[in-house]
């Protein structure tokens, strides 16, 4: 009984730190698509965010600072992704696709130019990393029954970054529907023309949510180099910026569904490296590229199952061009 608890402890701790990066771009989508702009760039900003912050840790040392670069990156991406989609009115979609494009080659070319160790950074020392966190009394209350193991193993010795991220969720519920900004912000993403007649900057409101879902892009990638991984490597994001996006869809566009959604992603990827290897009854030892491709097969299976019944915002991916 004991083996069987640790085993589920240590996988939905597996869960919970496989999420984190998954639950802060869906919360950047959140923002963005609520206010009528198309968030398929999350992946290229979390790469961005990623090469920055474990760029500026190995120089510098310091995972803090790493987290501030990877911000400013999102964020410069993030801009350019305003600039074409709002000021310019350019096609959503193509701006994003090549955002991604830009930030798969440059982060790669960057960091083979800089460290020249075949397109990664140095590996970083615990110092130049987010460490785990030990939350009081997790020790003394380890061995209590059930309720221990659970405090001391699922719930204490994650990093700073994980405890944000799952704090953002109540936080990101609050200001969407309980804020005059979250009220403005998913009116933009309704009706454009009624919040312009309003008096409102629906152009101004749209940059505020794109620059949210960038600085927590710059979060998600950090936490990807600096905090669960030790460093960046080509193309570590590995998809999971779509994955988020898929997330935000079967959420549809609600901070506390998306949440649920990213935590059944993350399970599935946990469940599929505990699978590997392993045979399963009556089926025998299941190919490594099977159980790997887990995780993408029932995010086919979840869209095609319910994204008819997910309505996403009115005015999403149309350029608002305002009335003379």
């Amino acid at each position: 009984m004991a083996d069987s608890l640790l085993w589920l402890l240590s996988l939905l701790d597996s869960t919970a730190r496989l999420a984190v990066p998954l639950l802060l771009a869906a919360l950047a989508g959140f923002y963005a698509e609520r206010a009528g702009i198309i968030a398929l760039h999350l992946e290229g900003k979390m790469l961005a965010g990623a090469f920055a912050a474990a760029a500026t840790a190995a120089v510098t040392g310091s995972a803090w600072l790493g987290l501030l670069a990877a911000i400013a990156a999102s964020l410069a991406l993030a801009a350019v992704h305003g600039f074409a989609s709002i000021s310019q009115r350019g096609n959503q979609v193509v701006s994003a696709v090549a955002i991604n494009t830009v930030a798969l080659g440059l982060t790669a070319v960057l960091a083979n130019a800089w460290f020249q160790i075949g397109g990664r950074t140095p590996n970083l020392p615990a110092d130049a990393r987010f460490g785990e966190v030990t939350l009081p009394l997790a020790q003394s209350l380890s061995g209590v029954p059930v309720l221990g193991p659970i405090y001391a193993e699922l719930v204490s010795g994650h990093n700073i970054l994980v405890y944000l991220a799952f704090l953002l969720v109540p936080a990101t519920a609050w200001v969407a529907y309980r804020t005059r900004l979250g009220l403005r912000l998913r009116a933009v993403g309704e009706n454009p023309s009624a919040v312009d007649t309003a008096g409102i900057n629906v152009a101004r409101l749209r940059y505020q949510a794109v620059l949210i879902g960038g600085v927590l892009c710059g979060f998600a990638g950090a936490y990807l180099s600096t905090a669960q991984g030790a460093g960046f490597q080509t193309n570590m994001t590995a998809g999971k910026g779509y994955l988020a996006l898929a997330a935000l869809i079967l959420g549809k566009w609600r901070p506390v569904p998306t949440l649920l959604a990213c935590l059944l992603f993350a399970f599935a990827d946990a469940l599929q490296t505990r699978l590997q290897g392993v045979a399963l009854p009556g089926i025998g030892q299941v190919p490594v590229q099977l159980i790997e491709a887990l995780p993408y097969i029932l995010t086919v299976l979840l869209l095609a199952g319910f994204v008819g019944k997910a309505v996403p915002p009115k005015a999403i991916g149309q350029p608002y061009v305002k009335d003379r």
